[in-house]
């Protein structure tokens, strides 16, 4: 059998369409690992961060004391939730139209909004992954076919149809396949644990959100 068979060789045989299936499959690797990289640590960070409002919050003496807490900025969804909460009972919104219904109302769809907010950044970047995971394995695929099709043709171009001959460059295709399944592993892997995370995260929320409101609308006679 030919010496030298490998990744390497089958990069220099292979023509522009298995370069462009390549560069496709290291683009979306690239994306997929990037994301996944990124969000872990901002999941993780978030999680700490959201950890340590929630314990402040729950031992605060007063809702003023809670508010000197905000006036450091809303590093997290729940802080971020507890200060439009606080704004909508400092305001009161008498005599806006967002009030019409009454500050229980307005105080619920300022909530709902921001859990809807933050329902919708979780939802970043689970495109790419889910795409990446999907796709790939078919690329791969593809940059197999083609690249069995283009090595059978330079074979029987050559005369040299022996099976030596037929299953170095046939098996150095497969790679393809490999190479699409090895950047789609990781991408489905990702998007199931990031899709678990975000509804664990947003049930913490709506719950701290109805919280918010109990505390904030019904102690307070506002409901």
């Amino acid at each position: 059998m030919e010496q030298g068979l490998g990744f390497a060789h089958f990069l220099s045989q292979t023509d522009g369409v298995g370069r462009g299936v390549l560069a496709v499959l290291l683009l979306l690797s690239v994306a997929s690992w990037y994301l996944i990289v990124s969000r872990a640590l901002g999941n993780w960070l978030a999680r700490r961060r959201a950890d340590a409002f929630v314990q402040g919050f729950w031992q605060a003496r007063s809702l003023d004391e809670v508010a000197a807490m905000l006036q450091d900025g809303t590093d997290n969804a729940f802080a971020a939730l507890a200060d439009e909460a606080l704004k909508v009972r400092a305001q009161g919104g008498e005599g806006r139209l967002a009030a019409a219904g009454g500050i229980g109302e307005y105080l619920t769809r300022t909530l709902n909004n921001a859990v809807d907010c933050e329902a919708a950044d979780a939802e970043h970047g689970l495109t790419i992954l889910a795409s990446a995971g999907s796709a790939a394995p078919y690329i791969g695929l593809f940059g197999t076919v083609w690249g069995i099709y283009h090595a059978l043709v330079q074979i029987g171009m050559s005369g040299q149809g022996t099976l030596d001959k037929v299953a170095g460059p046939v098996g150095e295709a497969l790679i393809m396949t490999a190479l699409g399944l090895a950047v789609a592993i990781p991408a489905v892997l990702a998007y199931n644990a990031f899709n678990r995370r975000n509804r664990i995260w947003l049930a913490r929320l709506e719950s701290f959100a109805h919280e918010l409101y109990v505390l904030l609308a019904v102690k307070h006679g506002q409901g």
